[in-house]
C-alpha cells in the first residue's frame, strides 16, 4: 500500500512485555513502509534483556529512541517529565504522536494538545492496552484512573484498541468515545507460525511472563504445590520472566518445598523458552491481548490459560478450553490432566494453531493501524480507500462493529 510519508512518535512509560513487543513490531513495519519514526520510553525501567531490545530497535528509527524518567503511578515528577518530553517531541514536529499504556496516553494527548494549541496538526492517537482499564471501577483508584481517562479523551483524536474485551471495558468503565476508533489485534512475523517441537525429556510445565499476581504467577506455583499434595511428587517447572513480585515468588517456592521442582531463569526469548517443558500455562487474572497466548497458539505448543481480556478472541470457536480466572482448583485439575492425556494436550494445540495466521498479523496490524493515521491527518487517497475500508470491515471501524465479539472466528 502506497502511503504518504508521515513523522510518528510512539511513547510508553514502560519498555518490556508485551506493550513493547507491539512498539517494536509497530514501529519497524511503519519504517518500512516509508514513515519517520521515533520511540519515547522510560528510562529506569528493564532488564539487561529487555534493553537489548530497546538497543536494536534505536538503530533502526530515523527520529530515534530516547528514554526519560517516567513514573507508574501519578506524581509529582509527572510534571517535570512532561516539560521534559515536550521539549523532545516538540523538536521532532510529529504528524502522529501514537501513546500507549495509561501514562504514555496521559504522555502523548497532554503533549499533542499543547502541539496543537502552538499551531501544529499533530494526531493525538491512543492505546490503552489494558493498562488503566484493569482497574476495579467500583474502587478508588479505579474512579481515579477512569475519571482522568475521561478527561484525556477530549484530548484524543484516534484509539487503537487491541481486543473487542478492551473495547468493551473502555466503553463500561470510561465512556463511549467520542473519537475515531479501531479495533485491531495484535499481530505476530510469518516466522512465528511453526510447530515447536520439544524432546521426550522436556519438563511438565512453564510459566512465561512478568512476574506479578496480575499474571497469575502465584497460582501457578500453588497449582504445583496441590498437585504435590495430590500425587506425592511435584510437577517438574520453569518460570520465565522478569518483574516486581519475583522475590516473592522465589521466597512461595522454597516455602512450599518446591526448590528442586521449580527452576527461575529470568526474561528469556518465547521461542528458546518454549523447549523448556512440554505445557506452557497462562494463569491471567487480567489481559487485554496477550502476545505471550499468540506466540504458543502459533507455535502449536499444549497451553492452559485462563478466560480473561482478548485471550477467547484468539481461541475463537475453541473458547471453551479456557480455564476460570483465578479459580486455583480448575487450574490444578487442568494440569493435572495435561500430566495424564499429553496427547490430547498435542492434538488440541495443532487444531487451534491451523487456523491463528489469517487474523493475527504484523502486516495486518500495521495496515490498520496506518490507514487510521491517514483518516485523522487527511491524507486518504483511493487507494488508502480501500485500505480503510477494509480496515474497518476487519479491523472494525466505531460506527460499524468495533463492540461485536468474534466467538465465532
Amino acid at each position: 500500500m502506497t502511503t504518504t510519508p508521515m513523522r510518528i512518535v510512539h511513547c510508553v512509560r514502560s519498555p518490556i512485555g508485551g506493550i513493547f513487543r507491539h512498539i517494536r513490531d509497530l514501529a519497524t513495519a511503519q519504517t518500512e513502509a516509508g514513515h519517520d519514526v521515533g520511540v519515547i520510553c522510560d528510562s529506569s525501567t528493564g532488564s539487561t534483556f529487555d534493553n537489548r531490545l530497546v538497543e536494536e530497535l534505536k538503530s533502526t528509527l530515523s527520529l530515534g529512541l530516547e528514554r526519560f524518567p517516567m513514573q507508574r503511578q501519578l506524581t509529582f515528577q509527572d510534571l517535570s517529565a512532561t516539560h521534559s518530553l515536550y521539549k523532545h517531541v516538540r523538536d521532532l514536529r510529529p504528524d502522529i504522536l501514537h501513546g500507549h499504556g495509561a501514562k504514555g496516553g496521559a504522555y502523548a494527548r497532554l503533549i499533542g494538545s499543547v502541539l496543537r494549541l502552538r499551531g501544529n496538526r499533530t494526531a493525538r492517537v491512543y492505546c490503552p492496552h489494558g493498562g488503566s482499564l484493569h482497574y476495579d471501577p467500583n474502587r478508588f483508584e479505579g474512579r481515579v484512573y477512569h475519571t482522568l481517562e475521561r478527561i484525556l479523551g477530549r484530548l484524543t483524536d484516534g484509539i487503537v484498541f487491541v481486543s473487542d474485551y478492551e473495547a468493551a471495558a473502555y466503553e463500561s468503565k470510561v465512556g463511549r468515545p467520542s473519537a475515531k476508533t479501531r479495533m485491531v489485534y495484535n499481530g505476530l512475523t510469518p516466522s512465528e507460525f511453526k510447530p515447536v517441537e520439544v524432546g521426550p525429556d522436556a519438563d511438565d510445565f512453564l510459566y512465561i511472563g512478568m512476574l506479578r499476581d496480575l499474571k497469575g504467577t502465584d497460582l501457578f506455583i500453588e497449582a504445583l504445590y496441590n498437585i504435590r499434595l495430590k500425587t506425592g511428587e511435584a510437577p517438574s517447572a520453569h518460570i520465565v520472566g522478569e518483574g516486581p513480585d519475583e522475590e516473592k515468588y522465589r521466597r512461595m517456592v522454597g516455602m512450599l518445598g518446591l526448590d528442586k521442582a521449580v527452576t527461575f531463569h529470568g526474561a528469556l526469548p518465547a521461542p528458546e523458552a518454549f523447549h523448556l517443558a512440554k505445557t506452557i500455562v497462562v494463569p491471567s487474572r487480567a489481559e487485554a491481548m496477550p502476545y505471550i497466548v499468540l506466540e504458543t497458539v502459533a507455535a502449536q505448543r499444549p497451553l492452559i490459560a485462563t478466560r480473561v481480556g482478548g485471550i477467547p478472541e484468539i481461541f475463537g470457536r475453541y473458547a471453551d478450553r479456557l480455564i476460570e480466572p483465578g479459580h486455583i482448583g480448575k487450574l490444578t485439575v487442568a494440569m493435572e490432566n495435561a500430566l495424564i492425556d499429553p496427547g490430547k494436550m498435542t492434538a488440541d494445540a495443532r487444531e487451534l494453531g491451523s487456523c491463528l495466521a489469517e487474523t493475527f498479523s504484523v502486516e495486518l496490524m500495521s495496515d490498520r493501524i496506518t490507514t487510521l493515521y491517514q483518516e485523522l491527518k487527511g491524507l486518504k487517497t483511493a487507494e488508502t480507500s480501500a485500505a480503510g475500508a477494509t480496515a474497518a470491515t476487519g479491523g472494525l471501524s466505531r460506527n460499524q462493529s468495533v463492540y461485536a465479539r468474534s466467538s465465532n472466528r
